[in-house]
């Protein structure tokens, strides 16, 4: 297991940016934050769903990558377990005593099969995902090696264009050489549609979710048809979970970004046509930030640059501010539009980023908030674990 670590023997401004009890006034930046009371919201109002519909939530510790938010997920949310993309981020989350883990990727590097192999000895479950038959026997010769069982999601690609099977006959295939080897079993579908989430219509969204679950339907006849009853099937995201929960098929989601938000998925329109950030979800994340020059009257400079947050999905918006804006980035520089001069030197602003995964693989801790008090830190537990 992981050791807890003792926030005591660190130093603020050098190791952590801030401790329990620090008025959020004099929390170092650029750092995460959350709102706890929202981040609370949102992890309950997810649960609920789930359990209103008949549905498993594993949520998603690529998002997070923290086994304190995973717990919180799971006690507060009635998570049941998590999805991690990679073996080593699967492996923190096993170390630190998350019971059911989902590797929702591909593992074929001889080295990783044989870590995947090892995670069941933490006492956790362990799923993966498989889209070729060759990867069969190599996942199976590891966990007779050492001892122990894992399980088999077959992948199919149902529109993101990037892993898994497309055909049914493929799904069964491999499911029926994965009920055939040693120390594996064959527990469900992994069917993902990565490649909507982000679009902004629902009806657009919609659209390819339909044709996704007419796939997966037609792989679960054939399965059924085989003599092979597929335990779970998986999917779902923060764009999409309301389709795959009316499929009667799915009875598993997966999503992730719902807890935190960020402007990228914030920008997406619920069936009234309302962006998910004004109502079906909170702003929980945020980047912290203070200005540090106010040279140019109508221009100010934060401390929040490119080495502070992922900007592929877009810029980050300034939370709860329509004065100013932030335009533009470097290394270590943020540049806001001030065309009032409204801003003044050390002022804290908190920045909504434009993709929260990628941004918080980028800190080391999360700082969470409650009533401006700083409540807990907790350390950004898999970052960097990308092998």
């Amino acid at each position: 297991m992981n050791a807890p670590v003792n926030l005591s023997t660190l130093e603020v401004g050098y190791d952590i940016p801030a401790k329990p009890g620090m008025d959020l006034a004099d929390v170092q930046t650029p750092c995460l934050i959350l709102d706890l009371d929202a981040l609370e919201r949102n992890i309950r109002k997810m649960g609920d769903y789930a359990k209103a519909h008949g549905m498993r939530h594993r949520s998603h510790g690529k998002m997070h990558k923290s086994v304190d938010v995973q717990k919180l997920q799971e006690r507060l949310g009635g998570a049941i377990g998590v999805c991690c993309q990679k073996v080593s981020e699967a492996e923190v989350f096993a170390r630190g005593g998350i019971g059911d883990i989902l590797v929702s990727n591909q593992v074929r590097d001889p080295a990783k099969i044989d870590r995947l192999a090892r995670l069941p000895k933490y006492g956790a479950r362990i799923i993966v995902c498989v889209d070729d038959l060759a990867n069969v026997a190599d996942l199976s010769a590891a966990a007779v090696r050492h001892g122990t069982a894992l399980e088999v999601f077959v992948e199919i690609d149902c529109g993101a264009g990037r892993c898994g099977v497309k055909t049914a006959p493929e799904v069964v295939a491999i499911a029926k050489a994965v009920e055939a080897a040693p120390n594996l079993r064959f527990a469900g579908i992994q069917a993902y549609q990565g490649a909507m989430q982000h679009i902004d219509g629902y009806e657009d969204r919609k659209a390819k979710l339909d044709t996704a679950i007419a796939q997966v339907k037609e792989a679960v006849a054939a399965l059924n048809a085989a003599g092979i009853t597929p335990e779970l099937v998986s999917g779902g995201g923060t764009g999409s979970y309301y389709f795959e929960a009316a499929s009667g098929v799915y009875n598993e989601l997966q999503c992730g970004s719902y807890a935190f938000m960020d402007a990228d998925y914030g920008r997406i329109r619920d069936k009234d046509g309302n962006r998910i950030d004004k109502g079906e979800w909170e702003n929980a994340l945020f980047i912290l930030t203070s200005v540090m020059s106010h040279a140019k009257a109508d221009k100010a400079i934060c401390d929040a640059g490119l080495k502070a947050q992922s900007v592929d999905s877009g810029l980050p918006v300034i939370f709860g501010r329509d004065d100013v804006k932030y335009v533009k980035c470097s290394d270590e520089h943020g540049v806001i539009e001030d065309p009032e001069g409204v801003l003044s030197i050390n002022e804290k602003l908190r920045l909504v980023p434009g993709h929260c995964d990628p941004t918080c693989n980028v800190h080391d801790w999360y700082v969470g908030v409650r009533g401006g008090k700083v409540e807990v830190v907790w350390p950004v537990s898999a970052r960097g674990k990308a092998y």
